[in-house]
């Protein structure tokens, strides 16, 4: 049986066994239009374009990374993304999730690249460029190059991660293994591909992202190559501690009865307002996001956040930004 056979087999159980029922299904798809700035009536919509019969097969690469987007997504629940974006696409190849290895693995990949109706090309990672890409190789051939051949012939190309899209922790001086998002490394071969950049970013977006290629074709994006559904304003604009800032509460240290209560975390290292993203209103989990748990935004979906933002614990008037 086709490893991508195997893996639909499986989840095909695993779906049964946690009783994902049609309610959660709609919950994820009401989700997704919300987030896609539609109303929640318009998750028919959404559903009808996730349970079309010819699935989108999906190439998934990683290159230089932790594989913490692919976790968000296989961890998130309520409901169960990992089985019902599985079910959604075709997913053809992928190095963490797929059952074949070696040589087997490599003729799932060709056999996908393939497929008479073209695929979607998902990038997970920072591509390493240095001396040829040398610094980062799967089965003998380097990411550079294994990434420049699948994604020019993808239909379309999504960079999944800050770490693909603009070239995340790898990339942070001295970046000795000339680690590059997919544009900068790709865009000779004529790749541009949509960011759905975050360190990880929410699934929703992600999702969301598939579901618009499928209905609309490719969406508005800002700048950064960022869809501006989801990367259209600041988390400050929508951050539930905005009126504190406004004022003029701000915390001083974490452990402080201001922290507690939610008084802004500006001067506890908040990028929220240089950040483009919608942590506030698409939860991860439908429940949380980081400024809610406790903790300041980092920037994470910001090109060169690493080099740029740090040090994060700092009071950002320091850095005098504007």
């Amino acid at each position: 049986m086709h490893s991508s056979s195997r893996m639909a087999a499986l989840l095909a159980q695993e779906r049964t066994a946690r009783s994902v029922s049609r309610r959660d299904f709609m919950k994820l798809c009401a989700a997704v239009a919300v987030a896609m700035g539609m109303e929640a009536s318009m998750a028919p919509t959404v559903a009808r374009a996730l349970e079309a019969k010819r699935r989108p097969a999906v190439i998934h690469l990683h290159g230089a990374e932790c594989t913490g987007c692919t976790e968000a997504l296989l961890r998130a629940t309520d409901p169960f993304i990992d089985v019902l974006i599985m079910e959604t696409i075709s997913l053809d190849y992928s190095e963490t999730l797929m059952a074949a290895a070696g040589e087997a693995a490599h003729r799932a990949l060709e056999q996908a690249m393939a497929n008479p109706d073209g695929y979607i090309c998902t990038i997970e990672g920072a591509i390493p460029t240095y001396q040829g890409g040398l610094y980062g190789q799967i089965g003998g051939e380097t990411m550079f190059s294994l990434f420049a051949r699948v994604a020019s012939r993808a239909k379309a190309v999504i960079a999944l991660g800050s770490c693909a899209s603009f070239g995340g922790v790898q990339a942070a001086a001295p970046n000795p293994s000339g680690a590059k998002g997919a544009a900068e490394a790709l865009a000779a071969v004529g790749v541009e591909p949509i960011n759905v950049a975050g360190c990880p970013p929410n699934p929703i977006n992600y999702i969301g992202t598939v579901v618009h290629l499928l209905t609309k074709g490719m969406p508005e994006l800002d700048n950064a190559r960022r869809p501006k559904l989801f990367y259209g304003v600041t988390v400050h604009d929508k951050c539930e501690r905005r009126k504190h800032f406004d004022k003029g509460e701000f915390a001083l240290s974490f452990a402080s009865e201001e922290a507690r209560q939610g008084w802004c975390l500006h001067k506890l290292g908040c990028r929220g307002p240089w950040t483009y993203n919608n942590c506030p209103t698409a939860l991860f989990n439908q429940t949380n996001w980081p400024v809610r748990a406790g903790g300041p935004c980092l920037g994470c979906s910001e090109p060169g956040f690493w080099d740029e933002l740090a040090p994060f614990t700092s009071d950002v008037r320091e850095k005098n930004r504007t």
